[in-house]
């Protein structure tokens, strides 16, 4: 918000927003990071209960449990790359 003083009593308030196209694309890029952490839990649980538990205190290793077992996991880091790619076309 953008607030000038011209004079005693005037005031001009500017409000920025976000663009509708930007607050659509945040959103499903987020939804898709979501979608793609509880494919990689649901994965993760299946392999190994330690991976399950790694899955769930600490995300980011479990996108590297992705990456290391590809014919497992791909599809959810495919669903993490898409929704990231919406979130920096957000920008």
């Amino acid at each position: 918000m953008t607030v000038a003083h011209l004079g005693r009593n005037y005031t001009i308030v500017e409000e920025r927003s976000m663009d509708p196209v930007s607050g659509v694309l945040l959103t499903f890029g987020i939804a898709l990071l979501v979608a793609s952490w509880v494919m990689l839990l649901i994965c993760s649980f299946k392999e190994d209960f330690t991976w399950g538990l790694a899955t769930v205190f600490v995300p980011p290793l479990s996108y590297f449990y992705g990456l290391f077992n590809w014919a497992k996991a791909g599809e959810s880091i495919v669903v993490a790359a898409i929704g990231w790619i919406l979130i920096f076309l957000m920008l």
